[in-house]
């Protein structure tokens, strides 16, 4: 069986982690570390686990904390990986960190992600971060290997925004300049601390955009799509928190390059994603929404042509707890070990 850590098991992508690894049947978990409730079992913190996992939340320095792992998640804050993965390497580890800390292969881009959120600018491991792989399995599956150590888990904005628009930046479908990402995640983006913005009667019926002056995801969307594209590109990025508890919709845009059809794109789009098992595609007229990637590491797209402005239009659903974090991460761990990525994975989801 595949030893697994996680660190910071407390929070959402801890949680979400601990899940998917229940249902796994090469894993299971090792230690459950955090800095707080330190000493309180997982399943007083989350009962829903009660009798599935009932280890306790141990501290950083404890024994259990230190003991070696196959895997080690670092459900973690930016900054606090960079601290702890050279260790967790010495001792064999191979890690997959949640934050933005290994997202980055060269210490000007990290720079940058950083700035965006005022952080230090210094990466605290330049020679690690040069080996990491960026976890879009869809994008780099080849790089992501039993020899791979660190794999820098995508933000969960990346994730719907890249997967929605790879193909047509790719086949060169769009004018790169023209593209818009408008995106709507549910509250349990921001996280478990507390913070008074997303009390009940502070977050009941309202919606606001947020990070207008820059979101740090615009870093890797802009990065891997000008991999794609074989050139620089800039996106129009907007971030608006909705008062639904999970789930993530990013509405994209882009001006057609020519006049292809909405048959031709959509074809386009089927093509590329034909051998990807939680990419699905679909028409303009399909009843698509978010509750239908709920609970799943599934992203849906539903792919339309304005004609009238002969414009692209994709509408791209994730789950931003699942696909948007712990299924990306798990997903990116059965690759790791040579395992089918679909392993722990492979599951609809519930109605309604």
């Amino acid at each position: 069986m595949i030893k697994a850590k996680i660190i910071g098991a407390g929070g959402y992508g801890g949680v979400g982690m601990v899940e998917l690894l229940l249902e796994h049947p090469e894993a299971e978990v090792s230690a459950l570390v955090d800095v707080e409730n330190v000493g309180v079992a997982i399943s007083d913190l989350y009962p829903h686990l009660s009798g599935f996992e009932d280890s306790v939340l141990v501290d950083p320095a404890d024994p259990k904390a230190r003991e070696p792992a196959d895997v080690v998640f670092m459900a973690t804050p930016d900054r606090v990986g960079m601290k702890l993965v050279p260790g967790e390497l010495d001792a064999g580890a191979k890690i997959i960190d949640y934050s933005g800390d290994f997202r980055f292969n060269t210490e000007a881009a990290y720079a940058d992600y950083a700035r965006r959120l005022g952080m230090d600018t210094a990466h605290a491991c330049p020679d690690i971060l040069e080996g990491a792989v960026y976890g879009i399995p869809e994008l780099h599956r080849a790089e992501i290997t039993r020899e791979t150590k660190v794999v820098g888990n995508p933000g969960c904005f990346a994730v719907s925004c890249i997967l929605g628009l790879a193909p047509a930046v790719k086949e060169g479908l769009i004018e790169k300049d023209s593209i818009i990402c408008d995106c709507k995640t549910g509250v349990s983006g921001a996280g478990k601390k507390p913070n008074p913005a997303f009390h009940f009667p502070a977050r009941y019926d309202q919606m606001n955009a947020y990070k207008l002056a820059g979101h740090q995801h615009v870093c890797e969307i802009e990065r891997e799509l000008g991999l794609l594209a074989g050139a620089e590109l800039a996106v129009t990025f907007t971030a608006q928190v909705v008062p639904v508890c999970r789930g993530m919709m990013s509405t994209l845009y882009g001006d057609l390059s020519g006049q292809a059809s909405a048959a031709d794109v959509l074809s386009t789009y089927e093509g590329f994603y034909k051998d990807e098992f939680f990419v699905r595609v679909f028409d303009s007229t399909a009843a698509i929404g978010s509750m239908h990637v709920r609970g799943t590491n599934c992203c849906n797209l539903v792919v339309s042509v304005d004609e009238r402005t002969n414009r692209l239009r994709v509408v791209s659903y994730i789950d931003n707890l699942v696909k948007g974090q712990a299924g990306s991460a798990l997903q990116n761990m059965n690759l790791l070990f040579g395992l089918p990525e679909t392993t722990g994975l492979a599951r609809p989801g519930r109605y309604p």
